[in-house]
């Protein structure tokens, strides 16, 4: 399907717009009405199309960007593109789909990581720990840990919402793939407390870094 319009899509989006899920997504932070699934079934519609990915971008509403991201071909995007949408991606679901989905599939995403880790703005920095967070699990060569971690125990606690949940994460990573630094990282969630009180659903695990770490552990010891 090749010969839709950005007005075919729009309109579309529109006639799946719902009350509900946006009251729904307006609670996380994201400005649309659309079903998510409803969303994923028109991408898998649409298919691989970079050109109508850019124009549906280029919209600035957040459902149409949520589609945009699921219809991208990653290394159609070259690096200062990646880097000037994530700026631009303030909408929380597409901000982590941006980095999930085409990111972290780009040819760039050491450079860019790099470059965003340290970021003033906070929501790209938190886009630089993700993808950190991603080589403590996967690909933790040249990464200093101990490094790591020391900029989690100074900075953390009063680190604004979205950063401080990557550098948790990261910290929970951490514990969880290098039994080394376990001990640490486990020390340093203790003291810290962050996301100690999260609301968290029964069966599923806590994000506080003890609790998560313990519990991950657990589960890789039992497997």
């Amino acid at each position: 399907m090749t010969d839709v319009t950005v007005d075919d899509v729009m309109a579309e989006l529109a006639a799946l717009e719902d009350p509900r899920a946006r009251e729904v997504n307006e609670r996380h932070g994201d400005d649309h009405g659309v079903n998510l699934g409803q969303l994923r079934a028109v991408a898998k519609r649409l298919k691989t199309q970079p050109e109508l990915a850019r124009a549906l971008w280029r919209t600035e509403d957040t459902a149409a960007r949520l589609l945009a991201i699921l219809v991208s071909r990653p290394k159609a995007y070259e690096r200062d593109e990646l880097d000037a949408m994530l700026r631009e991606a303030r909408a929380p679901k597409v901000h982590d789909w941006l980095v999930s989905y085409v990111v972290r599939k780009s040819p760039y995403v050491e450079d860019l990581r790099q470059a965003w880790f340290a970021d003033p703005d906070p929501v790209v920095a938190s886009a630089g720990w993700a993808l950190t967070t991603d080589r403590v699990a996967k690909r933790p060569e040249g990464l200093d840990l101990s490094g790591l971690l020391d900029v989690i125990a100074a900075q953390m606690k009063d680190a604004p919402d979205r950063l401080q949940w990557a550098m948790n994460h990261c910290l929970a990573q951490i514990g969880i793939e290098h039994p080394e630094h376990r001990a640490r990282a486990v020390a340093i969630g203790e003291r810290l407390r962050v996301l100690e009180d999260y609301p968290t659903p029964p069966n599923c695990t806590s994000p506080y870094a003890p609790v998560w770490i313990a519990e991950m552990v657990r589960r890789q010891a039992t497997a």
